[in-house]
């Protein structure tokens, strides 16, 4: 079968789709945009992959049926959205967005975490290690146990994929639905930021957020075992980019940004390089003689050589408008709807565009495609 000519290509022309969800807290609201377009577009992943609050997404979209995942996705938002009363205090011009903060800190988010008094009266005293945290994650467990189908989720539909740091290893553990059974221990475990929030045991082993190791988990695709052809939608709410800071205030923003980039630009040059190479060994052992290629060595030296080629889209979400390092804690109202429909509109942008479309080399089996949004068009 002749395949499709570029200009005529369908993401399923290209493989498996994948999302690719960073830890953010607050900010992942801009997620739900981006899979509001894909799902508007009929564009329906296979495999989604997250870690903290991408991973909290990412159990909604894969632990839920087609029909439902849009709604139980609002209704999560919804759920942890300050209150009436938070709102109105983040409305009064000079203190009221660091008040509404303030407020967040000391009494935790509805719906998702809660104040540990135990942790709070002393850091020194010593707590069940599955305590050690500022705040429970009960609350999030309710929330999601309401939202959450496991039979869907390990059903064999949509592949999820959560990311997790070994607390006594330093190791990075990805828990997948494709190898084993999936609770939401595992969600939780990928969203245990310390010391906010308690590590949470699986098995013998107590586990940490993955963003400790790597919050923009896209190694998990490309490391994936047997490797496929796919398009890649990989979206990032911290940018690795940005201006010299001229204030504390400024200096505790942008560290915080390239903290949770996660080393993004290293990431793709390394696995670009990587992909080049698996298709430079494909080739020339396509062009060796047949004796020679038959030969066990050489076979096991071609056999580093593999032909997939991934398109990776990354989607960089925009800066709200007077936002600043506490803005993964901003779950006002209006800060939610903002970043779900800035999400939207640079999803919605991109695919219309399908840069997957346009001719490439083919000796790259990683093809990058840049999206950044349009900041002038956000505003709050």
């Amino acid at each position: 079968m002749q395949a499709p000519a570029p200009d005529a290509l369908t993401l399923r022309d290209l493989g498996q789709v994948v999302l690719v969800f960073q830890g953010g807290g607050a900010l992942g609201a801009y997620q739900v945009g981006v899979y509001r377009a894909l799902h508007e577009a009929g564009v329906d992943p296979d495999w989604v992959i997250g870690t903290s609050i991408g991973a909290i997404n990412g159990v909604l979209i894969a632990g839920n049926s087609h029909g439902q995942r849009l709604e139980r996705l609002r209704t999560f938002w919804r759920r942890i959205e300050h209150g009436a009363l938070r709102e109105q205090l983040s409305a009064w011009p000079g203190f009221g967005p660091m008040t509404v903060h303030w407020s967040t800190i000391m009494q935790g988010v509805a719906g998702f975490f809660t104040p540990n008094p135990f942790a709070l009266a002393n850091p020194h005293w010593p707590l069940a290690p599955e305590s050690v945290g500022y705040y429970t994650m009960a609350a999030l467990r309710e929330t999601l146990a309401d939202l959450v189908d496991l039979k869907q989720l390990n059903g064999g539909g949509c592949r999820l994929t959560v990311g997790a740091a070994h607390v006594c290893t330093g190791q990075m553990r990805y828990f997948d639905s494709r190898d084993e059974v999936l609770d939401l221990r595992h969600v939780l475990a990928s969203g245990a930021l310390p010391p906010s929030f308690p590590p949470v045991r699986i098995g013998d082993d107590l586990y940490w957020d993955g963003g400790i190791l790597s919050n923009t988990p896209v190694e998990a695709v490309f490391d994936d075992n047997p490797r496929r052809d796919g398009i890649i939608f990989v979206v990032h709410m911290w940018n690795p980019s940005g201006p010299e800071p001229r204030t504390i205030w400024e200096v505790v923003n942008r560290q915080k940004d390239l903290q949770y980039a996660s080393r993004a630009h290293s990431h793709i040059a390394r696995q670009k390089q990587t992909h080049r190479l698996r298709h430079v060994i494909a080739e020339l052992a396509r062009r060796l003689p047949a004796e020679v290629a038959a030969e066990p060595e050489i076979k096991a030296l071609t056999a580093y050589g593999c032909l997939t080629r991934m398109h990776v889209v990354r989607l960089l979400a925009p800066r709200l408008e007077a936002e600043d390092h506490m803005r993964d804690i901003d779950f006002s109202p209006n800060g939610i709807r903002a970043r779900e429909e800035a999400g939207y509109l640079h999803a919605r942008r991109v695919l219309a565009e399908a840069p997957w479309r346009r001719e490439v080399d083919p000796l790259e089996g990683f093809v990058l495609h840049e999206a950044e949004a349009d900041q002038a068009a956000v505003t709050r």
